[in-house]
């Protein structure tokens, strides 16, 4: 009887310890496959830093005709072949002043205001000599602030 518990004990850890190298072998699987994916991205950023691109940046206080502006911005461009990242959205900046409204006594009577700037970017990549002759002669409604960098 004591030989049939010992041998059962012994058939138990040697379970276990095969059962702990298949789960190191797996992990180390894992890990391997992990790093290739982490290379490959960063690999694919390099090559994007590398690429010449066009940012461009707008603001305005409106939304509807920020949102017309990046319209035309897009379709302009990709008659021109080349390649638009975005519209990305970016924080709205608010802004918010506290007025009094008597001039001189009554400091609980007060008005608060509050102006919104909308902002939204572009990248643009695989442009070419068109396409910036496009961006420079392009007809923006009034009411929208454009930054081009390169």
């Amino acid at each position: 009887m004591a030989q049939v518990e010992t041998c059962a004990i012994a058939s138990y850890i040697n379970l276990t310890r095969f059962l702990k190298a298949q789960v190191l072998i797996i992990g180390f699987i894992f890990l391997t496959m992990a790093d290739k994916i982490v290379q490959k991205k960063q690999s694919e950023k390099q090559e994007a830093k590398n690429q010449p691109r066009i940012r461009i940046k707008v603001k305005s206080y409106d939304h509807r005709i920020i949102d017309e502006a990046i319209k035309g911005i897009i379709e302009a461009v990709s008659r021109t072949g080349a390649e638009v990242i975005g519209p990305v959205f970016l924080p709205t900046e608010k802004r918010k002043y506290t007025v009094l409204r008597s001039s001189f006594v009554h400091k609980d009577s007060r008005d608060q205001f509050e102006k919104r700037v909308h902002k939204r970017l572009l990248d643009i990549v695989n442009f070419s000599q068109k396409t910036m002759e496009t961006l420079t002669s392009l007809n923006l409604p009034a009411g929208i602030d454009v930054e081009i960098k390169m």
